[in-house]
């Protein structure tokens, strides 16, 4: 059994991007492996945040990890800030950066590209990442494309604790999923499917109501060409839709450009948005039962006290290695 750590911001209601690319991934790791799903809150005051929204979308996300299949009697599901040995260990993975490394992370250069005040934790947030991960022994993250980089980090940073203090710490592996791993936006097919994309139209988000959905497949941007194809370079639109048809159905993309052969796309954008409404139907109705229940509550205070008995343990070893605090007293 191996042990996976997995974190996303509450910065907004998920995607099926974020669905089809993680989460069902996740239902299927809990069966075989001890998971920690945290939503990293923390992470997300790297930026302005409106503190009521800030706290709805916590718990919504909270409530989409759970009717996503989630369970949490197979796997800890716990919000970041109410375990904070996720801080104290950021702290300590802080001091063994360097400026130079955090500089270079190519999410601090997009995100404070022509802004004048610049949040300080924006340049210092992957230490904490690094430290949510090493608290609990991790051995796989899944993670996309963009955050590759923080996981070479986190790899050094546990390389470095280990070879200047103390041998504690797993260095962890990336998990990247192959089928679905990453869906595009509906309007620029040629970038990635984003719950932060200005326009609307792009992306899918997991509560969008079954019309929504149906318009937002048919306003999809593909080719005047009309034929259903899989080729990324010259067809990123058609083939993106492919992509979110294959991985909502099970369907082979050969059996699915078969199947469209001779027709349009008009067909073809309406089956590809029934695939998702199915898929999402019965994950809103279970959301819908969990948002403003005791359930939910009491999933994450579950959580919350497995996280911290895991994550204190560790952050004592750090403490120890490090020289913090006093020497014990003997009994």
């Amino acid at each position: 059994m191996e042990t996976i750590f997995s974190g996303i911001q509450p910065s907004g209601t998920l995607t099926i991007a974020n669905y089809l690319g993680a989460l069902q991934h996740f239902v299927q790791l809990q069966e075989e492996n001890d998971c920690y799903f945290c939503i990293v809150d923390e992470h997300a005051i790297t930026v302005p945040q409106d503190r009521l929204k800030l706290r709805k979308n916590i718990r919504s996300l909270a409530a989409i990890y759970l009717a996503s299949g989630i369970n949490s009697d197979k796997s800890t599901l716990f919000i970041q800030s109410e375990v904070p040995a996720h801080t104290q260990l950021g702290w300590m993975m802080q001091s063994i950066s360097y400026v130079g490394e955090l500089e270079r992370m190519t999410q601090f250069k997009d995100k404070s590209n022509g802004k004048e005040g610049v949040s300080s934790s924006l340049l210092t947030y992957p230490p904490l990442m690094a430290a949510d991960i090493l608290l609990y022994k991790t051995d796989l993250v899944p993670v996309g494309d963009d955050q590759k980089q923080h996981l070479e980090l986190t790899r050094n940073l546990a390389q470095r604790f280990n070879n200047r203090f103390n041998d504690i710490f797993t260095v962890p592996e990336p998990s990247i999923p192959e089928v679905g791993a990453r869906i595009m936006s509906l309007q620029e097919p040629t970038t990635k499917m984003s719950k932060s994309d200005e326009n609307e139209k792009g992306f899918i988000s997991m509560l969008d109501e079954p019309k929504r959905i149906e318009k937002k497949i048919k306003s999809a941007v593909t080719d005047s060409e009309g034929v259903v194809k899989f080729d990324k370079e010259n067809k990123p639109g058609v083939s993106n839709l492919m992509t979110i048809y294959a991985s909502c159905t099970g369907k082979s993309l050969d059996e699915i450009e078969s199947a469209y052969s001779g027709k349009g796309y008009g067909d073809f954008k309406q089956d590809v948005a029934n695939a998702v409404i199915d898929v999402l139907k019965p994950i809103q109705d279970r959301y819908n039962e969990l948002i403003d229940s005791e359930e939910l509550d009491d999933v994450l205070d579950k959580g919350a006290d497995k996280a911290s008995f895991v994550a204190n343990k560790m952050v004592e070893k750090a403490k120890k290695a490090m020289g913090l605090g006093r020497v014990p007293k003997k009994k």
